[in-house]
């Protein structure tokens, strides 16, 4: 037999663990980038990119991840309601006030691919603003970096 074979993952084959990320005092984008990768599996030997692979992400203390630079007032989330007119506009500050769980959610879904598999890996991430989860009986570790 061939030992230059590529090891493919199977359905039946997938462990998932659940991981706690302090987004506290951390830039957003880092902490996004590494909930991306734990969504997606890259960090496990076993990565295969067609399938989803990785594990449950809680973020604690969205409220409390930074911006760099002159993010806080430069940067705007755009979204369209549909109607003539209808573009709307947040600064990153007003979005941090009001609703810093949907920030961190838009930075992450913008890391996963743009097709079904991503939507699938995105409900597998859950955001708190504050510090206390209901997800202990899962067991979560912390997640370093």
């Amino acid at each position: 037999m061939n030992n230059n074979t590529t090891y493919v993952l199977k359905g039946n084959e997938i462990e998932r663990k659940w991981y706690i990320i302090d987004a506290a005092n951390k830039p957003l984008g880092r902490v996004a980038t590494e909930a991306a990768k734990l969504l997606k599996g890259k960090h496990k030997p076993t990565y295969t990119p067609n399938m989803d692979a990785g594990d449950h992400v809680i973020i604690l203390n969205a409220s409390e991840a930074i911006f760099t630079g002159k993010k806080l007032d430069q940067k705007i989330y755009r979204h369209h309601s549909g109607y003539i007119g209808g573009m709307k506009e947040t600064t990153a500050r007003v979005m941090m006030d009001k609703n810093p769980e949907k920030a961190m959610m838009l930075a992450i879904k913008g890391m996963l691919p743009k097709n079904s598999l991503g939507r699938q890996m995105l409900k597998k991430v859950r955001i708190y603003a504050g510090s206390e989860h209901e997800n202990a009986a899962q067991k979560p570790e912390i997640w370093n970096f």
